[in-house]
């Protein structure tokens, strides 16, 4: 059974608003077999869903703010049962110290055994500030540690990983049986040594070894994501996608 390719809608956050069902549409003829959402552009749930059949396209998760996730949590979890979405991630938290890493893990074990409640898993996006040590321990690691796999999965960001330096693949053999889905972002570093995510393939990432290391270890979905681009980034979207199946990832 292959693993099915996804698409982090933030990536075309440029056009979604402006046409989120047109948008999806053209995401769909790319070959796109899921969406992870990033807001839902105001539209029932109700009406995405039936947008979402009538595309053949599944929601592979959804990126929900820690704020909406601890004052609404009922309402991400109404939405997210009628377009069927058997994923909810917190896409961004800040951390100040342990004590705060501590409370944190305590809310995310409590908002991950609700949403178990209604068939829904609650995950964690990393950026690259987790992985700044407190203690002598990654802040990730700490999260991870004290919460339980059953109430919070990780979504790894191989760019950011990249980016701080640290293994993707022996990131995502650590925590194997708890990374359910991946985030693919490739890396392009400019001549004045910036870096910004690129098109999957044109960067300095190794996507097809990271990516095969997580089908291995059970990844249920590989998204793409990308922040910067130098060509409209429905184009980009294509290319991600294109060079994906060229590298033999959906088989």
């Amino acid at each position: 059974m292959s693993t099915p390719i996804g698409i982090q809608l933030y990536t075309l956050k440029d056009i979604i608003y402006d046409d989120f069902i047109g948008t999806l549409e053209k995401v769909a003829a790319i070959g796109y077999e899921g969406v992870e959402f990033a807001g839902y552009g105001d539209i029932p749930a109700e009406t995405m869903k039936a947008t979402l059949d009538r595309l053949s396209l599944k929601a592979c998760g959804s990126h929900v703010s820690y704020e909406l996730l601890t004052t609404d949590l009922d309402a991400v979890i109404k939405y997210n049962k009628v377009i069927e979405n058997p994923y909810v991630i917190c896409p961004y938290c800040k951390f100040a110290d342990k004590e705060d890493v501590l409370k944190k893990a305590k809310e995310f074990n409590f908002i991950g055994k609700e949403l178990k409640k209604h068939g829904i898993q609650f995950g964690y996006h990393n950026h690259n500030h987790e992985f700044e040590k407190i203690d002598g321990e990654f802040i990730l690691d700490i999260l991870y540690k004290e919460t339980d796999p059953e109430f919070l999965k990780a979504e790894i960001d191989l760019y950011w990983l990249y980016y701080m330096g640290v293994s993707t693949v022996d990131y995502i053999k650590k925590y194997s049986g708890r990374v359910n889905l991946i985030h693919l972002k490739d890396m392009e570093i400019e001549a004045d040594g910036s870096k910004n995510s690129t098109e999957i393939g044109n960067g300095v990432i190794n996507i097809k070894e990271i990516s095969e290391a997580a089908i291995e270890n059970k990844v249920e979905w590989l998204i793409v994501e990308q922040e910067a681009f130098k060509i409209p980034s429905l184009e980009a979207a294509k290319i991600d996608y294109d060079n994906i199946i060229k590298m033999g990832l959906n088989k």
